[in-house]
């Protein structure tokens, strides 16, 4: 098939720190290719394929310090229509941005929603797009009563090779993500501490982020000589971050869509530590991957409970449910359910 994705600009593909969605889509794109597809990458123009990438922009707009998207995302939709007779299928993942000048061709699209569909303002997004074909990435993150049009939900899925199976031997605690209230921060420093465990924090701070930290994480890191915060680190280190340690926390506050680090861990045969919100119930499976708790004091607990844990029985479970080619099977099910909907439309007209 001859596929377009259709990326982010605001980080390359892949990122070369973090960037969750970017990521993804660079691992679904180079399987896609891999198996034979025909793949055109729509993205910044420091990205790598080995597809054929189509440079919207010279650089991610991260790394020129630009916060405004909707310039660049103009000039790439711009492109997309001059262009889009020579895809069977243009898969996006940029949220709702398309919706008006593709309606009419919906039966060739498909977008991913990478982002919480819980927000107040989005049913009439979706009543005024009815047509849409779209894609969750957890069953959880589909909002409840809205008419949408989802065609399927497809987990984020990892190449095999990309982490491998980890010791567990470093004898602390990781927490790998973002610096904000909703990540967890402060529940992952006090569980450690509950547990009498050293804690690893790998993290990016956002500008946007930049107060919370300042005045809420930075006093409680100066009073915590459990905690190494090493700041944020590329795929490169992951690897020995996440196979050392001996498990992960998530203990996260919000509706989690998925969170592609919990699956980062289990490639690593690392388990997961949790908070029940968004996905967690459906990524980890508890007292099987990781345990999913409710509160700081259940997540201590669970620690002194890792080692009835089988990391390679969690490595496994990740080979099985998000390699990257259980990814690519299920959105090239969807690709040619679109493709079947194209010869029908055609055969009415």
């Amino acid at each position: 098939m001859k596929i377009a994705q259709i990326a982010p600009l605001v980080e390359s593909v892949p990122p070369s720190l973090y960037g969750g969605t970017e990521r993804v889509v660079s691992w679904l794109t180079e399987e896609l290719v891999r198996q034979g597809h025909d793949v055109t990458l729509f993205a910044s123009g420091d990205s790598r394929t080995s597809g054929k990438l189509e440079a919207v922009i010279p650089r991610a707009l991260r790394l020129q310090d630009i916060s405004d998207c909707v310039p660049a995302n103009t000039i790439m939709l711009d492109r997309l229509i001059a262009r889009q007779r020579e895809f069977d299928v243009l898969h996006f993942h940029v949220e709702f941005f398309h919706y008006p000048l593709f309606r009419n061709l919906a039966h060739r699209t498909v977008t991913t929603l990478h982002g919480r569909q819980d927000l107040p303002n989005l049913p009439a997004l979706y009543r005024a797009f009815p047509n849409m074909p779209l894609v969750s990435i957890s069953d959880h993150q589909r909002p409840c009563g809205a008419d949408v049009n989802w065609r399927g939900t497809v987990h984020h899925g990892m190449p095999r090779d990309l982490f491998r199976l980890g010791s567990g031997k470093g004898g602390y605690l990781a927490f790998l993500g973002r610096i904000c209230a909703d990540k967890g921060i402060l529940p992952a420093i006090e569980i450690a501490r509950l547990a009498g465990m050293e804690l690893k924090v790998a993290a990016k701070v956002d500008p946007a982020d930049r107060n919370y930290f300042e005045q809420q994480v930075k006093p409680v890191l100066a009073n915590s000589p459990h905690v190494d915060f090493i700041g944020e680190i590329d795929d490169s280190r992951k690897q020995q971050f996440l196979g050392e340690a001996k498990a992960l926390l998530f203990p996260i506050s919000w509706p989690e869509p998925f969170g592609l680090v919990m699956i980062e861990s289990m490639a690593c045969g690392t388990p997961v530590i949790a908070f029940r919100y968004g996905s967690v119930p459906e990524v980890t499976e508890d007292g099987v991957t990781g345990f999913v708790v409710d509160t700081v004091q259940e997540g201590a607990a669970a620690v002194s409970r890792l080692d009835r844990l089988s990391r390679p029985q969690i490595r496994a479970r990740f080979e099985k449910r998000f390699s990257v080619e259980a990814m690519a099977r299920g959105y090239v099910k969807i690709y040619e359910q679109l493709a079947d909907m194209e010869t029908v439309t055609l055969a009415a007209q």
